[in-house]
């Protein structure tokens, strides 16, 4: 490591022996932290903002790492290099498109973006000995923002397909409704402008039905077989 990432570490630590807050932290109370800076780190992004901020906000979302890694050091768990390690190993081995089995690279390296994830989802479903779940989320995260599960869904399935020979069409899936009373409304959308008041509207027709559109596609994404 390098001496800024030692005295990062160091700091924390004395923190955790010092400071009656910090001592006080644990996994669990510091969700809701991790969630505010990764929030506020897509915000820096999404809107612009100047470098310095960036930084920061990147700094921020880093000592979120290094308290986790901590707190486990101190129960003898792990630490945050061996946090890094595992990261650099995951890294190796499901980039086999860049690197050999012990870290070496490739003599050549794959032409485009399209060889690329494929060469990563077949790394990653070997790797976890399966592509998907009982509960149709692919191995997502259940607390993701409802159309973020279902576009990461539906993109995971897509490949899932592509690697089974088949097609990528979203739509070609036996649980895709195309008619009746649960076809989808007109996507007459051509932007993300578009798309966005197009959904706009449907949160405007579900808080009027006092319905909860968020976990109305959380629950459409946990019963539907991509």
């Amino acid at each position: 490591m390098s001496a800024a990432v030692d005295r990062l570490v160091e700091v924390v630590r004395l923190l955790r022996e010092h400071c009656l807050w910090t001592a006080a932290l644990t996994h669990a109370s510091l969700v809701e932290y991790l969630v505010e800076e990764s929030y506020e780190l897509v915000e820096a992004i999404e809107d612009g903002h100047p470098e310095a901020e960036l930084k920061g906000e990147l700094a921020d979302v880093l000592l979120q790492v290094v308290l986790h890694s901590e707190i486990a050091r101190e129960r003898g768990a792990f630490d945050f290099d061996s946090v890094a390690e595992a990261l650099t190993a995951k890294m190796v081995r499901r980039n086999r498109h860049v690197f050999t089995a012990d870290g070496g690279l490739q003599p050549s390296f794959p032409a485009t973006v399209e060889e690329i994830i494929a060469s990563w989802d077949a790394a990653k479903a070997e790797e976890k000995g399966t592509f998907t779940t009982a509960d149709g989320g692919d191995g997502l995260p259940r607390h993701l923002p409802a159309l973020a599960l279902a576009d990461k869904a539906i993109g995971r399935a897509e490949r899932r397909r592509a690697l089974e020979g088949g097609t990528g069409d979203p739509t070609s899936g036996a649980h895709a409704p195309t008619s009746g009373a649960h076809a989808p409304t007109s996507a007459g959308f051509g932007d993300e402008d578009e798309l966005g008041e197009l959904l706009l509207d449907i949160v405007r027709v579900a808080r009027a039905k006092n319905l909860d559109p968020e976990r109305a596609l959380r629950s459409a994404v946990r019963r539907t077989r991509f």
